[in-house]
């Protein structure tokens, strides 16, 4: 469904806040998504702009499944079915594209509502568009980019390098792009899906959900006609500007780096358009970045061993940290679990692997299975100087390097007399009493 539907239905469940005091693009919105989070928000009368601005809308995996109708633990399934099934999505058949009801070719960034989020940033930036190139040997591609406004029509683009788009800029010098704002979850998560060049994004999330693209107007490149907002423009290799700094994953203050140039030429949008924030650092940030990387480590490590479930998680920041949970039937299997999980996420820096009985989404849990199962000298897997994250304050500068280290939490399979699993407790019944404040 159009990501306004589904605002539309927080808000007939009363899960949506809406906000019709007038609010500024610069800190206001962004203060108040992070005191509600993980509320969803709608704020109806912005000051800078006339169009609305919606945020926290998938602050966790729960509100991402139920958009799909499934249970969060169906997520890791669902994504690697549509990676494996991924299918090109329908042309679009009406006459006027609901992106493209309202096209302008003289356009001027002042007049959406990109915000300034926090003290210390380098300029208002887009965080939550994916960026649609096409290159003519590899077709077309989908990515996240963060963008920071310094005119009326330019913007600086932090282009990561090694990723498909740096390829395709590298080699084109010049590059057309899409940037949509507005787009629903199956876009936003097959966009930060780590897949072979040449493979098109789109199709994943065609896979996930049917939908509908249509040509840009102004560059070679096909978009969700459902989108609420398009910008169109050239991305120039060799005219670079500053960009930074920038609150990202780790919620610490990016670096300023001289980065390509994009140049708006065209905006699309709806009539009554809906700008989505995307909250830097912020737990929607979390789950659209690192969400995407758990099919990707579940595959390889199920190639090893048998996978239960993965879960990169808030507390790493939803990058750097992986907690795999695995079938063991082998001693060996959690070392080789470790080196298959970096393997499906190379900026992954620690990896813990736990057994069956293990909550994976309850750190004290994962802490006790270290204390109780864990012996540094047996069970700690460490690579010195691998390529790492340029997101990790902590790794090298320049090139990224870092320690990367994995904890093999699993019990041993001959317990020699002792007890791994935690004793249970008796089961009661408390309606039977009488016990003040307690509702069963």
């Amino acid at each position: 469904m159009p990501l306004r539907d589904y605002i539309q239905s927080l808000e007939q469940s009363g899960r949506l806040i809406i906000i019709r005091e007038p609010v500024s693009k610069t800190y206001e919105i962004a203060g108040i998504l992070k005191k509600l989070e993980p509320r969803p928000v709608l704020f109806e009368n912005v000051k800078e702009s006339r169009f609305r601005v919606a945020g926290n809308l998938f602050c966790g995996k729960g509100p991402f499944a139920d958009y799909f109708g499934i249970p969060p633990a169906q997520i890791i399934p669902t994504l690697t079915l549509a990676i494996d099934s991924a299918s090109p999505p329908a042309a679009f058949a009406g006459d006027v594209a609901p992106c493209q009801e309202v096209v302008t070719l003289d356009p001027d960034l002042d007049d959406l509502p990109i915000l300034f989020h926090c003290a210390g940033d380098g300029g208002n930036y887009i965080s939550s568009g994916v960026f649609l190139a096409r290159h003519p040997e590899h077709g077309q591609n989908a990515d996240f980019h963060r963008a920071m406004q310094f005119s009326k029509t330019e913007m600086a683009i932090r282009v990561v390098k090694g990723r498909h788009f740096d390829a395709f800029l590298q080699d084109r010098k010049e590059l057309d792009v899409a940037v949509c704002v507005g787009l629903p979850p199956n876009i936003l998560a097959a966009g930060a899906t780590s897949v072979s060049i040449g493979f098109d994004e789109l199709t994943i999330a065609n896979a996930l959900e049917p939908f509908a693209v249509v040509p840009a107007k102004t560059v070679d490149v096909l978009v969700p006609a459902e989108a609420e907002f398009v910008l169109e423009g050239t991305v120039y290799l060799d005219r670079r500007h500053a960009e930074g700094p920038f609150v990202d994953l780790t919620e610490t203050q990016d670096v300023i780096r001289n980065e390509p140039v994009l140049v708006v030429k065209a905006i699309t949008h709806r009539h009554d358009a809906i700008w989505h924030a995307l909250l830097p650092g912020a737990l929607e940030h979390k789950l659209l970045m690192g969400m995407p990387r758990e099919p990707t480590i579940y595959k390889s490590v199920n190639e090893v061993v048998r996978c239960l479930d993965v879960h990169v998680n808030p507390g790493g920041c939803s990058w750097l940290h992986a907690i795999v949970q695995i079938d063991k039937q082998y001693e060996d299997d959690g070392k080789k679990a470790i080196d298959a999980a970096f393997a499906g996420h190379r900026s992954c820096k620690h990896v813990f692997v736990v057994d069956s009985d293990i909550d994976i989404y309850d750190p004290l849990a994962v802490e006790w299975a270290m204390a109780t199962r864990f012996q540094g000298d047996v069970d700690l897997a460490v690579k010195l100087r691998a390529p790492g994250s340029s997101l990790d304050p902590s790794a090298e500068p320049g090139s990224h390097k870092t320690c990367r280290v994995g904890f093999d939490l699993t019990k041993p399979l001959e317990a020699s007399g002792k007890q791994f699993g935690k004793a249970p407790f008796p089961e009661v019944d408390l309606s039977r009493y009488d016990i003040p404040g307690f509702d069963d």
